[in-house]
């Protein structure tokens, strides 16, 4: 494995700098390679039809128009790329990637009966991966698609019906309420209302505040991050409970840059997914965070570009 290489993805810059950044980033990668490079895998959040190479819906890309933002529609993301780059090009949903990174190289031990994973980050993603023991028959490991291959989107189950709004255009989702800008928004709503907190001293103005400064703040025990933190973790529970009851897994882990928070946003989420789950299923699942929270994403891309290799 090559040194690692970050660069912005200006997802919010209109599809061709996004295609140019994501270039930018594979070139350098391909540069630092250990040796030749064959195929490409790309981890992208949101639909994707990977047999056409194409971004079907992508709620957090697109561009600003006139006040409205514009997400990603049947964008051919992958041809775009194919042609600056003459390498095959492999699209992936980049849930569906971390999970199946995670699953092969973090806590599902390439092992696991079924591992969920739901990352928590701009938006809520989710994938999930059967192993043998959850299909009859005993086929697996698979990677679950759906049948249009638009799945799984667990950050947009209901939670709450007519609840708050996402990008989706729905109402109530796991993703309104548990995405960053919805952390944020907690936190600085109490901070406008005069809440006294460790958070003030770390930022110059509250518009600046992070989930990482919430993060900071409640490992030191701040009082208004620790709420925050669990009613978040609450809702996410709510999520959870929901998808043990579905998957029934006996490993859910939580990634996403999100998900580093630990035990703050984990326990009450664990708690109220107890609440909300079947118990027997409840009693067989472990929810954890995820062990390859930064690269599970390029695991499972890159896995995915190996397969589509001629054998």
């Amino acid at each position: 494995m090559g040194e690692r290489v970050e660069i912005p993805s200006r997802a919010q810059a209109g599809v061709e700098e996004t295609v140019a950044a994501t270039a930018e980033a594979i070139r350098a990668a391909v540069g630092n390679a250990a040796g030749p490079v064959e195929a490409v895998g790309v981890a992208v959040p949101g639909f994707i039809d990977a047999g056409e190479g194409v971004v079907r819906w992508a709620p957090n890309f697109g561009k600003a128009h006139e006040g409205v933002f514009h997400y990603w529609t049947d964008v051919p993301f992958g041809r775009l790329l194919h042609e600056i780059l003459g390498l095959p090009v492999t699209l992936g949903n980049d849930a569906n990637c971390a999970a199946l990174g995670e699953y092969s190289y973090g806590s599902g031990k390439g092992e696991a009966n079924c591992l969920v994973l739901v990352t928590v980050g701009t938006g809520i993603g989710g994938g999930v991966v059967l192993g043998r023991r959850a299909t009859q028959g005993g086929v697996g490991p698979a990677l679950l698609l759906g049948g249009n291959q638009g799945g799984a989107e667990l950050g947009h189950i209901v939670i709450r019906q007519n609840g708050l709004d996402c990008n989706s255009g729905a109402y109530g989702s796991l993703e309104a309420y548990c995405q960053r800008d919805a952390i944020v928004r907690r936190a600085q709503h109490r901070l406008r209302r005069g809440r006294t907190s460790l958070v003030r001293e770390m930022v110059a103005d509250i518009a600046d505040v992070t989930p990482r400064h919430l993060a900071e703040a409640a490992h030191k025990g701040d009082e208004m991050a620790l709420e925050v933190w669990s009613e978040v973790g609450a809702a996410l529970g709510a999520g959870l409970g929901s998808l043990i009851n579905i998957f029934a897994p006996d490993v859910l882990a939580v990634g996403g840059q999100i998900g580093k928070v630990g035990a703050p946003l984990l326990l009450p989420a664990i708690a109220e997914a107890r609440n909300t789950a079947i118990p027997a299923l409840f009693a067989d699942c472990r929810i954890l965070t995820a062990e390859q929270i930064d690269d599970a994403g390029l695991l499972g891309a890159a896995a995915l570009a190996l397969a589509a290799l001629p054998q």
